[in-house]
């Protein structure tokens, strides 16, 4: 038995003998092993800054009530868009009604007074030429037309506050945006000054949309000259990278460095017409500051990183391969510029490198955009 397992466990160990030859000898007359390649070419590389950005609303506000009152009526549906002037809810307005009337009529009667104190004054002043009613008596009697004059002013400032309150019973939209879910409940009674109270519904202006993202402070002098020159335009993208959410403009740099973290906040806008973007929501940020022009460039995957250095894998005539040590003096995570160690007529592998050492054969596949 013993015999017999040596003979199977000798035939296993010949059979793969080939395969494993033929694996490891790709640069001594096999197939090669299969990569893709590309040509470098010369184009303007961008010059761009990565952030990890949060969302935030252009304007937020939670809307509460400035009377006191019950929740009358509720004019919004959870998660609609609405627009500034929109009322939104109303609060029981009888009673600042009732106090608006009661303002208008004391005033009505208080010009009644006036009216007649001004007739009365006259006539004292007619007959005090003649002497038929002393100069004391007009005085006093213009002494309260002057009086009445203040008590309307005064009726006027109690109908505009009684007026005020009134409108204030309307809860509008003060800007464009879209409401979320409602804080108070329909027949609530609700304070003005209650400091418990949450609210009545928190209102969110989401297109635009702004994002905020923190840069390391050697970025500032690229950022601000790239202002001066222009708007700098900022790409979103998902948290993993695959799904792209939308271009803005950056706006502003904050006034003042962090001095915890080195680092200086930056501020974008995005018009967010298709609702990609929303509030509290983190996204990736790629903002071009600038561009390196007519430089040698390759993908970014195409440069590998060794013990030495960075360095790519160029494809001889004869399809085995070489290390070329390479300088890079940009790279943008899709792509790289080159400064030295490569040509435009050089032939570099994209993909495949795993397998590749100096002198392997490989085998090029078609498509490969060479």
């Amino acid at each position: 038995m013993a015999y017999n397992r040596f003979l199977l466990s000798t035939a296993c160990l010949l059979v793969s003998l080939p395969a494993l030859a033929q694996t490891s000898g790709a640069g001594n007359g096999g197939p090669g092993v299969p990569v893709t390649i590309v040509k470098p070419m010369r184009q303007d590389v961008p010059i761009t800054i990565r952030g990890l950005a949060q969302v935030a609303p252009l304007n937020n506000v939670v809307l509460h009530p400035r009377v006191d009152g019950t929740l009358d009526k509720v004019n919004f549906a959870e998660g609609s868009m609405v627009h500034a002037g929109d009322v939104l809810a109303v609060i029981d307005p009888r009673p600042y009604q009732a106090v608006l009337d009661a303002a208008l009529a004391k005033k009505a009667s208080d010009v009644a007074n006036q009216i007649n104190a001004k007739h009365d004054l006259e006539r004292y002043a007619q007959l005090a030429v003649n002497q038929f009613a002393a100069q004391q008596q007009v005085d006093t009697q213009r002494a309260l037309v002057v009086q009445l004059d203040a008590t309307i002013k005064g009726d006027d400032a109690a109908i505009a506050a009684a007026q005020l309150n009134l409108d204030f019973t309307k809860i509008i939209a003060p800007f464009d945006g879209r409401v979320g879910l409602r804080l108070t409940d329909l027949g609530n009674f609700i304070r003005s000054a209650d400091t418990t109270n949450p609210g009545i519904v928190t209102l969110s202006q989401i297109q635009p949309v702004t994002v905020t993202f923190s840069v390391p402070q050697d970025n500032l002098p690229s950022i601000a000259a790239a202002m001066a020159n222009g708007t700098p335009q900022v790409h979103a993208s998902s948290a993993d990278g695959k799904s792209t959410l939308g271009d803005g403009t950056l706006i502003t740099i904050d006034n003042s460095i962090d001095p915890t973290t080195g680092t200086i906040k930056v501020k974008a806008t995005f018009p967010n017409g298709e609702l990609k973007l929303w509030p509290g929501q983190f996204v990736n940020t790629t903002m071009q500051v600038g561009q390196q022009a007519n430089a040698i460039s390759l993908p970014s995957q195409a440069v590998q990183h060794g013990p030495d250095g960075l360095f790519v894998y160029v494809v001889k005539p004869d399809n085995t391969v070489a290390i070329a040590p390479v300088n890079v003096s940009l790279d943008t995570g899709t792509l790289a510029a080159i400064a030295s160690g490569v040509s435009e007529g050089d032939t570099v592998v994209l993909s495949g490198q795993s397998r590749l050492r100096p002198g392997v054969k490989v085998s090029i596949v078609t498509g490969s955009g060479s």
